[in-house]
């Protein structure tokens, strides 16, 4: 079996590493990079250093670089093409691959930034998809899990998810092991939606843990930003169940609570008296939750949906909000039932 990984960012570069321990010499594994110096640096030391530091690359992953146009070698006879990019550049590959005979997993949580301007509607994975590519047999990998402890070999659980039985047992076949159980799910608008504003809602809950707030306060915004989640799944068509498992509560707690956690980062440093900026410069690394909160709100506002959680997000990233005062802002709404 011939594994292509496009994107040789820190999960990428994890999941190629998974697949190859377990190949038994029965499968290849090539991991594509934008930047050709830094295939070549990972030629050289078997490591990623940029994104990945500490983890050997296994000898039979092969690091390829260059363009990916119909001239390359590299997705040539590939089984399954496993896209690594963040969001942004999920379209950008989706239109590359329009064609490609073999099932397309992408890895990227969020949704895109509206093409539209400010008043257009972002979109998910599979919408990004279904304009640019529609005939391509296609899902996501999500759920809990942090790039480090999956390249450890970490116990960890994940889901496959598309419309797709073929893609769906595919993945399955290829990353199940016995460190890495993989689950199918056939709703991919629940799972990606999930995957999307878990993120958001864990910059809340690390500002509420860098201002000190007590796990009270942490418990309660895991909580109602699982109904905002929730809430803004069903509206796209998603399942509620979808939400309880892995890719929504899973992902949630994990990216909320875990010290790996980028997006927890980012809100503790906003607590600190960090700027935006100043913070994102500390992670050297992507915080999608950062670029995806005003997307996740925007389409919300679209359908009608209330996420007031998010809603704060957004205010203390554009600066309309100090922290103390975006606590105060959720904590100052009128009471009401606990209801989706």
């Amino acid at each position: 079996m011939n594994i292509v990984v496009l994107g040789a960012g820190a999960w990428g570069t994890a999941l190629a590493v998974g697949a190859a321990a377990q190949a038994g010499g029965f499968r290849q594994v090539t991991l594509w990079a934008r930047d050709a110096g830094q295939a070549d640096e990972m030629r050289a030391r078997r490591e990623n250093q940029r994104y990945l530091p500490g983890i050997a690359l296994p000898s039979s992953v092969l690091i390829a670089s260059g363009p990916l146009d119909r001239a390359s070698t590299v997705l040539s006879g590939a089984d399954l093409v496993v896209i690594g990019t963040p969001m942004s550049g999920l379209r950008g590959m989706l239109q590359g691959l329009a064609d490609h005979p073999a099932p397309v997993a992408w890895l990227c949580k969020g949704f895109e930034a509206p093409l539209g301007g400010e008043s257009g509607a972002g979109l998910l994975g599979h919408e990004v998809r279904a304009q640019v590519a529609p005939r391509l047999k296609a899902g996501v990998l999500s759920g809990p899990s942090f790039a480090l402890e999956v390249a450890q070999g970490r116990p960890t659980a994940l889901v496959a998810a598309s419309e797709h039985a073929s893609v769906r047992d595919v993945l399955v076949a290829t990353f199940h092991s016995p460190t890495l159980r993989v689950y199918a799910n056939d709703d991919l608008v629940g799972v990606e939606v999930g995957g999307a504003v878990k993120n958001v809602l864990a910059i809340a809950t690390g500002l509420c843990d860098g201002l000190a707030l007590g796990l009270n306060a942490r418990a309660a915004l895991i909580t109602r930003g699982l109904t905002e989640m929730t809430r803004l799944g069903l509206a796209l068509g998603a399942r509620a169940d979808t939400f309880m498992g892995l890719s929504g509560l899973g992902d949630l707690v994990l990216t909320a609570t875990g010290d790996l956690s980028r997006n927890r980062k980012v809100g503790q440093l906003l607590a600190q008296g960090m700027s935006l900026p100043q913070a994102v410069q500390s992670l050297g690394h992507v915080a999608e939750g950062v670029y995806s909160a005003r997307t996740v709100v925007q389409r919300a506002r679209l359908l009608g949906v209330d996420m007031p959680i998010s809603e704060a997000v957004v205010a203390l990233l554009e600066g309309r909000l100090k922290p103390a005062q975006a606590v105060a802002a959720l904590m100052g709404r009128d009471p009401k039932e606990e209801a989706l």
